[in-house]
């Protein structure tokens, strides 16, 4: 995990930017059990993009969850601005769970995005999977550092200039248990091989069971 943090970061110091920023599920790998709700509040930046964003995760079925995202978002695009919409939406399965011979909770999944503004409409969608672990601090307190990667189909048409891209967006990130009913989150975010959004962006909320 330590070796995958620090090559990520050194690869972002080296990468050059675009346009936008992807939008994720903010959440390490553990899935929510049954019956129960996880909102969150967020905020991202990136060289070209200012944006808050919301969250909602509900589970029905044990070891699945899913999620709905939304927010706006500022975006710089050479000499103008606009304010974008961002929707999304993903499911989860947990196919792995933290134990005295498993290091790391795992879940696979799959999401979808899109993003529209005038004269601007990207649509994001693929699979994705995110590690974890739980390290308590005390009985009432604990770290949970995350890695996650997506294989990243998107789509665009801005101006009236369509356009496609395959790319592997990386997210880094921790929460932390220390508050009760109130979960702080750092992610740190780099879009490997991306022609089209920012390389790198950094968000940060609170997610809060409920």
């Amino acid at each position: 995990m330590k070796k995958l943090l620090l090559l990520a970061l050194f690869v972002a110091s080296l990468a050059p930017a675009a346009h936008a920023q992807v939008f994720g599920q903010y959440t390490p790998a553990e899935i929510l059990p049954v019956n129960a709700r996880l909102g969150g509040a967020y905020v991202n930046f990136s060289k070209d993009v200012g944006g808050a964003l919301g969250q909602l995760r509900l589970s029905f079925y044990p070891n699945v969850d899913f999620g709905f995202q939304g927010g706006l978002a500022r975006l710089d695009l050479g000499t103008t601005s606009r304010t974008s919409l961002r929707l999304g939406a993903d499911v989860r399965f947990g196919v792995a769970k933290a134990a005295a011979d498993r290091p790391v909770d795992i879940a696979v999944g799959a999401g979808l995005g899109v993003e529209t503004s005038d004269k601007y409409s990207v649509f994001r969608i693929g699979p994705s999977v995110v590690a974890s672990r739980n390290f308590p601090f005390s009985s009432n307190s604990s770290v949970a550092p995350y890695a996650g990667a997506m294989l990243c189909f998107t789509s665009w048409d801005v101006d009236a200039a369509p356009g496609t891209d395959f790319s592997v967006p990386v997210r880094l990130g921790a929460e932390l248990r220390a508050i009760p009913g109130a979960r702080v989150t750092v992610e740190f975010q780099l879009r490997l091989s991306d022609d089209f959004d920012d390389r790198t962006g950094f968000s940060a909320g609170v997610n809060f069971p409920f």
